[in-house]
């Protein structure tokens, strides 16, 4: 039996108050979880980032050590924690090195000797560093440009010659002295001509005219000319490349230097022509003055687009790949006069490409086959390719496709089983599970199967066996698993309920483990790589007086909805519960998330409010709703084009469900949420409000037109094309049906879902002459609150909003 290790309570130790302001100090209670879990090169060392509840908040964590049986905690100091291993980067082909950033320099640090070496300081901003399959050289990008170094000689030198939009020829080939001002991608690039350059500019025919006729005049311009020219011949000669000129609002976000060397691979983004950024205005500041936030555009707005250009090292030539997909053929448009548009040739318009995302592009061990993977823009379709590289044409290997929209756990994973089979997740059964394809073709195969999910998957050193973490124990479980990479029966690892996120040491003997109960904060623990292994606890995260007070483990209880699903939920429930009393449901935020489970909520704050509400004579019940996390496509998708359509249904039935089996009283029922959470409740009290006497929506989105675009055209399409969707998941066209209680709260400086959302709610309220509802604005939060004073303020005005309209 694991032992969580909470802090013995002494005699005579005070009781936990459990008050609203002692909850909602957050991580001043219940610690900070332990982070950037990273293991010594000779598997002998834990290396991790932490802090305690009792350090100040505005503190960053520190680096700490333990030994691989559990021993030694100790601080590393801030020298010492500068030699620390990184906790990411690019490993070397035999994973003795791995080459990191750390603040725009790039460091080898090698595992075998624990030393760290420096291989730049400037300031520019060197990124995205990679060996070399030699392991003697190292890629990096600097201003746009690709640079390899040799870790031999320390000889850069610059592969790429990309330069911004409108910015001049270059005198000569770019310095690589690695000097000049910081910039991004898409800024800097070659400057503009000036009377230093030695590279001529052509001008006007009257200013041709003239520099023809002082050449023919002056001997000292004749001389002047011919030793540039002569220059001119032996630069390009030395550097032949051509220079790739990005295009106005184009930028570079990412180089890769292909395993042969001939090529880098650029992913180019189009900017989007004509979007606009929605402007956020900060009133609390250190100026003083009010400073407006660039945040993002709506959803629907024009959108920027990824493409991916191969590009010759040797001639600066350029290709772009071409995915192979079009956009599906329509019936040809019509003109006014009731004929065809088509081509200047007389034939109906050729078909267009089909707008892809290419990403992941990840290169076979022997360097000679690449794949990546695509998602179209209408976020329906997914693939992966199979790229050639000197033709820039790409090859199905695999596509999926789904009427609402592509998703689900692992979407973006692939990796390379060996030199000719792929392995992937996909949601093709319903279920994210992993495949293999081979690079050649053919038919992809399934690993795993069932009603669950696969949450993680990483490959043995030696290619021999996968180590996946799924739910298939539980839905509200995450477990480690081992498997032969041909499939088959898999050996569960982890044995205590609740959710285990495990790094293996570099020889694969143990694990460490970031584990949680549903009842304890997620704590670090050091066990054998081996079923039935005893975990030894290292770290212990909250304060003292939060082991004085007994947290309940919630029941998983499944309520029965309308359509006959069974929607779990977390049932909060007083030990003195009498009937006719009064319930609150809480409604989880971020739509796809889980959160009845059996670890350690993300809703901290909310579990422990759960229990000060049961103190007081409430009953608490938590669902995961349709398209909630961990359920599968259907739960997932179930919201599609309806948002506050089945999610909120789901809550109806657990509301009546509630009053059935638990006797709570009908007119006594209410609800609250943050976010997608704070949406839900506007819904709820707007179109169910007999059902609901009061609401506390928090942060809520109130117009979907005016939330992003990434998460929203997902779900509802864009509203240009798809209003009915729009109209009827969007609460501000419901608010007339307001009767019970409302109340609104939210940060001012909210960049997700934006205090304009509020503001315009506000404004329709009160046209409609609505008087039962409340604001509570909060100057200085963004969207999650950071201050406990912020916190404790919400929480109590929520707590008083169900005690004056539930008793």
């Amino acid at each position: 039996m694991l032992v969580l290790g909470a802090a013995v309570v002494l005699i005579g130790q005070q009781r936990f108050d459990l008050t609203v302001d002692n909850i909602m100090r957050g991580p001043g209670l219940i610690g900070y979880e332990p982070s950037q879990i990273r293991w010594s090169g000779d598997s002998q060392r834990i290396y991790f980032r932490w802090k305690q509840a009792s350090e100040p908040r505005e503190k960053d964590p520190d680096t700490y050590v333990v030994e691989r049986d559990g021993s030694g905690l100790r601080k590393l100091s801030e020298d010492e924690s500068k030699l620390a291993p990184p906790a990411a980067g690019n490993r070397s082909r035999d994973r003795r090195r791995m080459v990191y950033n750390q603040r725009g320099d790039i460091y080898i640090y090698d595992f075998d000797t624990d030393k760290v070496r420096q291989l730049t300081r400037t300031s520019d901003n060197e990124g995205d560093p990679r060996f070399l399959p030699d392991g003697k050289r190292v890629s990096f990008t600097r201003n746009n440009n690709l640079y390899l170094m040799s870790l031999e000689t320390g000889l850069l030198e610059q592969m790429t010659d990309i330069r911004a939009a409108g910015g001049g020829a270059a005198a000569t080939p770019a310095v690589t002295s690695g000097r000049g001002g910081r910039g991004g991608f898409g800024q800097g690039g070659g400057a503009a001509a000036t009377s230093g350059d030695t590279q001529q500019q052509r001008g006007t025919e009257s200013q041709e005219f003239l520099k023809k006729e002082e050449r023919e005049l002056l001997e000292v311009i004749r001389e002047r000319a011919a030793r540039r020219e002569e220059q001119e011949a032996r630069n390009k000669k030395d550097n032949p490349r051509k220079p790739f000129q990005l295009q106005t609002r184009q930028s570079v976000a990412r180089l890769e230097l292909t395993p042969d060397e001939k090529y880098v691979i650029a992913v180019v983004t189009d900017g989007a022509d004509g979007s606009k950024q929605t402007t956020v205005p900060s009133f609390v500041t250190e100026s003083a003055y009010t400073e407006n936030l660039n945040t993002r555009p709506k959803v629907g707005d024009a959108q920027s687009r990824s493409r991916m250009a191969i590009l010759s090292v040797a001639a600066g030539e350029v290709k772009w790949v071409d995915h192979g997909q079009r956009e599906p053929t329509t019936t040809p448009e019509r003109k006014s006069d009731g004929g065809e548009i088509t081509s200047p040739r007389g034939r109906p318009p050729e078909p267009r490409d089909r707008p892809l995302s290419l990403t992941g592009l990840t290169w076979s061990e022997d360097g000679k086959r690449a794949a990546m993977l695509g998602r179209s823009a209408d976020n329906k379709d997914r693939w992966i390719f199979a790229l050639d590289v000197e033709t820039g044409k790409a090859r199905t290997l695999f596509t999926l496709h789904d009427d609402a929209w592509i998703g689900g756990p692992g979407a973006n994973a692939l990796g390379w089983l060996n030199n000719e089979e792929l392995y992937f997740q996909a949601e093709r059964d319903g279920w994210s599970h992993l495949y293999t394809v081979q690079h050649d073709g053919g038919e992809p195969r399934a690993l795993t199967s069932g009603k669950w999910e696969v949450a993680d998957v990483e490959l043995s050193r030696d290619k021999s066996r996968f180590y996946l973490t799924t739910s298939e124990e539980h839905a509200g479980e995450r477990h480690l698993y081992s498997m032969a990479v041909t499939g088959g029966e898999r050996t569960k690892i982890t044995r205590t309920p609740g959710s285990h996120e495990a790094v293996l040491s570099p020889d694969e003997r143990s694990l460490a483990v970031v584990y949680s109960a549903a009842n304890r904060p997620p704590e670090l623990f050091v066990q054998d790589n081996r079923p039935g292994a005893e975990p030894k606890k290292v770290t212990t995260s909250p304060a003292p007086e939060f082991f004085s007070y007994s947290w309940t483990e919630p029941p998983i209880v499944h309520v029965p909805a309308r359509d006959g699903a069974q929607v779990p939920a977390r049932l909060y429930k007083p030990a003195k519960w009498r009937a006719g009393g009064p319930a609150v449901l809480f409604v989880h935020g971020a739509g796809y998330l889980q959160n009845v489970h059996r670890w350690w909520s993300s809703y901290s704050r909310e579990y422990m409010f759960h229990h000060l509400l049961m103190e007081r004579g409430f009953l608490v019940l938590d669902i995961d709703y349709r398209g909630s996390a961990g359920y599968g496509r259907d739960w997932r998708t179930g919201i599609y084009r309806y948002m506050g359509g089945k999610d909120l249904d789901d809550h109806v039935d657990a509301a009546r469900w509630l009053v059935k089996q638990h006797q709570v009283d009908a007119r006594k029922i209410g609800l609250y949420g943050g976010s997608y959470g704070g949406f839900i409740t506007l819904m709820a009290l707007f179109t169910q409000p007999d059902v609901f006497a009061a609401g506390a929506a928090l942060r809520p989105v109130t117009d979907w037109a005016h939330y992003n675009h990434g998460y929203t055209s997902n779900i509802l399409n864009i509203p240009q094309r798809d209003n009915e969707s729009y109209k009827r998941s969007s609460p501000i066209y419901h608010a007339a049906g307001l009767k019970g209680a409302l109340l609104i709260c939210h940060g001012m400086v909210d960049v997700n879902v934006h205090f304009q959302d509020t503001v315009r709610l506000v404004q329709k309220l009160i046209e409609l002459r609505k008087e039962n509802w409340e604001l509570a604005v909060y100057p200085a939060e963004d969207h999650g609150f950071v201050q406990p004073s912020s916190w404790a303020d919400e929480y109590k005005r929520i707590l008083k909003l169900f005690e004056k309209n539930l008793r």
